[in-house]
């Protein structure tokens, strides 16, 4: 049986905020809240999308977060904000122009739903693995709903005439213009003609890949419930974004002990690989062979030396190029004994957002033993690893502005 080509997206009927109700609904992602902050956030605010997103806010406060009663929750809430018109599907289906801007940077792609052919074909590439509990929660959590509430954040290399066409769409008046709570601005515009929408299919099926930038849990969910309802050829919820424009912050580490080692003998240790200078604040790496580290509640600089950061740039791996393995391998493996950052309590992870101060008021507090500050994972490094069918180490990158839950959503038929 000859299987018809699939576009690797394709226009939907987006679920979202009625006019003028946007800004009652917009939510931070579900996995970037606790669900004490997703709580604060809610209070009086009953369309807030977290009532679906985080239903346990709506629970008691000691409910586990994966029971069933919280997917039932979040069906029941999507309905009835359904119900009572702060939500409304759109009659026909469209693509949706979806900019973002957040302190000086600007973000212009568009929402649609992309293949899971394409994905499960390569078409469109990972760089995570995922964990078995996470990816069982956005089944559920998919399932219980009917819907695919939260987009993954895809990339697309340079393409100057999707860029073109999304400009020129964005000249007209947004129908979505909000600041939400952390100060990103979202603005969305609606494509409905068919000849726009010819032209952007067109132009990503010429493509050589899409790349998952955020949402490895979600469109792997996305497979697992097309396959379980028997859907050979169906789709997920995505924002495309153009990857020269996207901006992937710091993904700090913190350890909880210094393996038995004194702070002198950690540095001592450290020095058989980097040199160290003494800093009078915060570090901000410049590159990537380059840490900064707050031990003792001081801040070093530490710079990989020269003969190990060059086989490090030589390496055809491009995984053994990125900044958090450099520091694994020299430093977190070796001195302090960590060998899978997945399983390991001693050590924990700090996003970008939260900011390079936060390294060191762990410290300071006792806390955490130990900080180090990394340069970012660049988005040429990304796409790199994902090309090879390679793997990245855990929590390595770290997105802003992020996408907002609530803005469009995908119904399942």
């Amino acid at each position: 049986m000859t299987r018809v080509p699939l576009t690797l997206i394709k226009p939907f009927r987006a679920l979202r905020p009625a006019p003028g109700r946007a800004a009652e609904v917009l939510a931070p992602p579900y996995d970037v809240l606790s669900s004490a902050e997703a709580r604060e956030r809610a209070k009086g605010k009953p369309w807030s999308f977290l009532h679906v997103s985080k239903a346990e806010i709506d629970l008691d406060q000691t409910i586990d977060l994966y029971h069933p009663t919280v997917y039932a929750k979040a069906a029941e809430n999507l309905r009835r904000i359904i119900d009572a018109g702060v939500l409304a599907r759109d009659d026909t289906p469209g693509y949706y122009v979806y900019r973002l801007k957040w302190r000086d940077r600007v973000e212009t792609g568009f929402a649609a739903v992309a293949s899971l052919r394409g994905y499960a074909e390569n078409r469109i590439r990972k760089h995570e693995l995922t964990t078995p509990v996470k990816e069982d929660d956005r089944v559920r959590q998919i399932e219980a709903v009917g819907a695919q509430t939260g987009p993954v954040m895809l990339a697309y290399p340079e393409a100057p005439a999707i860029d073109a066409l999304l400009a020129r769409e964005a000249k007209r008046a947004p129908e979505v213009d909000v600041v939400v709570d952390d100060g990103v601005r979202h603005e969305l515009w609606p494509i409905h003609d068919e000849a726009s929408l010819a032209a952007l299919t067109s132009a990503v099926d010429a493509l050589p890949a899409l790349y998952i930038a955020d949402g490895h849990h979600r469109s792997a969910a996305a497979l697992r419930v097309a396959e379980a309802r028997g859907v050979l050829d169906g789709y997920f919820l995505a924002v495309l974004l153009p990857a020269h424009e996207m901006t992937i912050l710091d993904y700090n580490r913190v350890l909880l002990d210094l393996n038995g080692l004194t702070p002198d003998a950690v540095l001592r240790e450290i020095g058989r690989r980097y040199t160290i200078e003494p800093s009078g604040g915060p570090v901000r790496p410049a590159r990537a062979d380059e840490v900064g580290m707050v031990l003792g509640e001081r801040w070093r600089r530490l710079a990989l030396k020269p003969e190990i950061a060059a086989e490090a740039a030589l390496s055809a791996d491009p995984v053994a190029r990125l900044p958090v393995t450099l520091l694994m391998k020299n430093v977190i493996e070796p001195i302090f004994g960590v060998t899978d950052p997945r399983r390991d309590k001693r050590i924990d992870f700090v996003g970008g957002g939260r900011g390079i101060e936060e390294l060191e008021r762990l410290v300071s507090s006792g806390k955490m033993a130990v900080a180090f500050a990394l340069y970012p994972t660049e988005m040429r490094d990304l796409m790199a690893v994902a090309d090879a069918g390679a793997i990245m180490p855990p929590k390595s990158t770290w997105f802003e502005p992020k996408l907002a839950d609530g803005m469009v959503s995908h119904m399942l038929d």
